[in-house]
């Protein structure tokens, strides 16, 4: 095994929530991509609320999702 020392700001790593100053590279990777999701998350919600698309019931979301689908299929 390889050893990599980064060096990185308490609030980065207080923000990816690190716990030790030594942590395996696929726990890194893991921490870091799930941040990125959780602001990836949140950007969708914001253009949802934005666009008015948070106010759709379930039965009107499953009904765009089978236009689209119809649509693809016979086309």
């Amino acid at each position: 095994m390889q050893t990599l020392q980064i060096k990185i700001s308490k609030t980065d790593f207080q923000k990816y929530n690190l716990r030790s100053k030594e942590i395996k590279f696929t726990d890194l990777v893991d921490l870091i991509s799930r941040e990125y999701a959780r602001k990836a998350l949140l950007e969708c919600n914001e253009i949802a609320e934005q666009e008015g698309f948070s106010e759709m019931t379930m039965d009107e979301i499953n009904a765009e999702i089978k236009a689209i689908r119809d649509a693809k299929t016979h086309s």
